[in-house]
């Protein structure tokens, strides 16, 4: 009995250092928020990373989706907040640009960027979703 409670807390410790390293390789470069609608017309908060590109901030999306991809997709027009500036999009998909953005968002958040991959598997597929300033609000 008393391997197994060895057995176990090595294994949350492991989960909870894991969890942790992932939270400070999302988190300590920059992070924006979006902010989306869902399906009850509640707001959803989403952390994300964001490179720029000639003139225009990319996040960028995984070949198998999420949820707040989908409600970007569902809602047209969203909000990012960056250093503090809250400002409209809508959202360009650009598949031409995974290999540029991948690159952008390596050289950006560097092991951040390795580390996620390995944990969600690899970026291949990723999707670049360029923002477009909106003029409706």
């Amino acid at each position: 009995m008393k391997y197994i409670g060895w057995i176990l807390g090595i294994l949350v410790a492991v989960a909870l250092s894991m969890s942790g390293l992932q939270y400070v390789a999302s988190e300590r470069v920059e992070v924006v928020e979006l902010h989306t609608l869902d399906e009850n017309r509640a707001q959803v908060v989403t952390r994300l990373w964001v490179v720029d590109d000639e003139g225009y901030q990319y996040l960028r999306v995984g070949a198998d989706g999420s949820g707040w991809f989908s409600r970007i997709q569902d809602n047209g027009i969203f909000q990012i907040t960056r250093n503090d500036i809250t400002a409209s999009y809508t959202a360009e998909l650009r598949p031409e640009k995974s290999d540029r953005i991948n690159q952008l968002m390596q050289s950006k958040y560097t092991w951040g960027d390795t580390l996620i991959a390995y944990l969600v598997g690899s970026r291949e597929g990723s999707i670049p979703i360029q923002l477009n300033a909106s003029t409706s609000h």
